[in-house]
């Protein structure tokens, strides 16, 4: 799985790609066919910093997702929290298509 981190208006810190890297190495877990995960983390002065996270899989099949919080970390947990609720809630869907 390819994994990209950047930041924009701000410099991001080794343990906080680390941190992006372990939580979105789980992903491929609860939908398989993800292979690309890029986060962007933009932080403005004096306002609460964006994560975005945008999981890429086979089949042009993008997931998006936009956070927002004053912490990096907390942000970057409630964007892959979001980010694993769309991938089950997809793979269910592909699931009970198939099953009928």
């Amino acid at each position: 799985m390819l994994f990209t981190i950047s930041g924009k208006h701000v410099e991001i810190p080794q343990a906080v790609k680390d941190y992006a890297e372990e939580k979105s190495a789980k992903l491929p877990k609860f939908y398989n066919i993800i292979n690309q995960v890029e986060v962007i983390i933009d932080g403005k002065e004096g306002k609460d910093i964006a994560v975005e996270m945008i999981a890429r899989g086979e089949h042009k099949k993008v997931f998006v997702v936009k956070e927002k919080c004053g912490d990096v970390y907390a942000a970057i947990d409630l964007a892959s929290h979001r980010l694993e609720q769309q991938l089950r809630k997809i793979k269910k869907k592909e699931r009970n298509k198939k099953h009928r």
